[in-house]
């Protein structure tokens, strides 16, 4: 079975700032990790290579500094890493992420599965998987717990939904987004980390793409306008009153009142 697992390197807090003009997080200097649903689903491909063969590749759209979750799934046990880098996709919304990430899938090979985690902590849309599905024209399937069995070009999965659980089947190729807590991910491994310290990670950017036209990347073909964003206020201050229920009781009525988040009661 070959197997192919989308990931993404993600800011390792939430302390980040966010440019006011273009809306756009501002990742340099920023510590980052992998994202933390991507290891279910590098977990589940590791699985089913084991089960039924085959091999498993991993896949990121990012900057250079993206190569590092790429070598840390390596250590975990995928085959080959492959970084979808170029400039023209800096600022890109959900469109033009999984738009680009379809482009960059077609030119790393051809898979049976396709894996993405769920959702990403710094998006947290859960939209680029089964959109970038829709580009590829393959079947897709959202909030899966298990993969139950794979025969021929079949594949049974169990889907979680918000009050119950589903039993469904769809045909290879397609993309399956894999729930938190699906699996226990394994750990990197250091002697892996030693065996493939110098694997080479492919890099795939516009060039390589049978759709080269800048319009469709990047801010430019992003069809998302942001009108305005920016980081919350943060407020740490407080008062703390003690003293009777009684007296506490009337204190927080009055409270209420001068915030105007009640109305005195006239009788």
């Amino acid at each position: 079975m070959e197997i192919l697992v989308c990931i993404k390197q993600v800011p390792g807090t939430t302390a980040v700032e966010v440019d006011e003009e273009t809306g756009v997080l501002k990742r340099d200097g920023v510590e980052a990790k992998m994202n933390p649903f991507d290891l279910f689903a590098i977990e589940q491909a590791l699985l089913l290579r084991e089960k039924y063969g085959g091999k498993v590749d991993v896949i990121t759209m990012g900057p250079g500094q993206a190569e590092a979750v790429l070598r840390e799934a390596v250590w975990m046990g995928a085959d080959r890493g492959i970084l979808i880098s170029d400039r023209s996709f800096a600022g890109s919304d959900v469109a033009a992420t999984s738009y680009a990430l379809s482009q960059g899938v077609r030119k790393a090979g051809t898979y049976d599965l396709i894996l993405c985690g769920k959702q990403t902590t710094d998006g947290d849309t859960a939209q680029v998987g089964p959109e970038m599905a829709e580009f590829l024209g393959i079947e897709h399937i959202a909030n899966v717990e298990m993969v139950l069995e794979a025969e021929g070009n079949e594949l049974t999965v169990l889907e979680n939904q918000e009050n119950c659980q589903r039993q469904l089947k769809l045909f290879m190729p397609c993309l399956l987004t894999i729930e938190k807590d699906a699996n226990t991910p394994r750990l990197p491994s250091y002697k892996r980390k030693m065996k493939t310290g110098g694997l080479e990670i492919e890099r795939i950017g516009l060039s390589d793409f049978s759709d080269k036209d800048r319009r469709h990347y990047g801010l430019e073909g992003s069809p998302t306008q942001v009108e305005r964003i920016f980081p919350p206020e943060r407020n740490a201050s407080c008062q703390k009153y003690e003293g009777e229920p009684e007296k506490l009781g009337n204190l927080f009525y009055q409270v209420l009142l001068e915030k105007k988040f009640v109305s005195e009661n006239k009788v």
